[in-house]
């Protein structure tokens, strides 16, 4: 157990006021410092199966992976960090799996999902994800949306065409440019973040992202911080007093203490000689 007592984690997932059924999915393992969030989209109730597939295989392959290899090695070619390739491997994965049961099930046919992952280690986030769910990181009292959208709106925002407060308004909102299931492949973005003692990090479905206004999330956290099963209770409350048009599906994530990587003896004795 690399992280235990480093980190706290609560989840909640809700249907919303409209939809009639949940096609979010998500997983937690503080433990080893694990987050995953997915919203699944296509047919009756195949966007659960392709969330579920999702959220299941990054949390077995992570998982397994965590336990018997060494997260502090980087990819000599590319620099890339061990966790960032363990969570792209297993999103590729997991794509293949989901766009081989929609070929061969009629019933899942069209579906897909988005999905956002994190891994904690040494005192770093390593974030993937793909579509439109969220990663967002309060620090003090700066609030801030960690992840890109891969929707048609981000790239409206991207090339001038909306400010993002327009952006929040336009009705074309759920156009997602990648989604996984939909192609053979998928391309994961993989970014690195440092964090610190009290961070507080927020996964969500769009349905929170697109019913909640960005300050008010930040408002939201900051009163209720505190206590994060109450937080999350008035994240959704907020999302489906603001109309509750799809599900909505939170993961926090709070950083109690600094999780430096315990290093080899070998890399301890080099230091001295830096």
């Amino acid at each position: 157990m690399l992280h235990k007592g480093k980190f706290r984690c609560v989840g909640m997932s809700d249907t919303g006021r409209i939809r009639e059924h949940n096609e979010d999915t998500i997983g937690t393992d503080a433990d080893i410092g694990l987050v995953v969030l997915a919203d699944g989209m296509g047919g009756y109730k195949a966007g659960e199966v392709a969330s579920g597939i999702a959220v299941r295989t990054v949390m077995s392959l992570v998982k397994e992976a965590v336990e018997r290899e060494d997260l502090s090695l980087r990819d000599p070619a590319t620099g890339m960090s061990r966790s960032g390739i363990l969570l792209r491997d297993a999103i590729h994965r997991a794509n293949k799996i989901i766009y081989q049961t929609a070929k061969t099930q009629a019933n899942c046919e069209g579906m897909g999902t988005t999905v956002v992952a994190g891994i904690f280690f040494d005192d770093k986030l390593t974030v993937a994800h793909v579509g439109d769910s969220r990663l967002y990181c309060l620090r003090g009292s700066e609030f801030r949306q960690v992840t890109q959208d891969h929707s048609l709106l981000q790239e409206l925002v991207s090339r001038g065409f909306y400010t993002p407060e327009e952006a929040h308004r336009a009705a074309a909102k759920n156009y997602v440019t990648r989604a996984l299931g939909v192609e053979l492949t998928v391309d994961v973005d993989v970014t690195e973040v440092p964090v610190s003692k009290d961070d507080l990090y927020l996964l969500c479905s769009d349905g929170l992202s697109d019913m909640v206004e960005d300050e008010d999330i930040h408002l939201t956290i900051s009163t209720f911080g505190g206590n994060l099963e109450m937080l999350a209770k008035q994240l959704v409350l907020l999302s489906n007093d603001n109309g509750g048009r799809d599900n909505v599906s939170i993961v926090l994530a709070r950083v109690l203490e600094s999780f430096p990587a315990r290093r080899r003896v070998i890399d301890r004795v080099l230091a001295l000689f830096d």
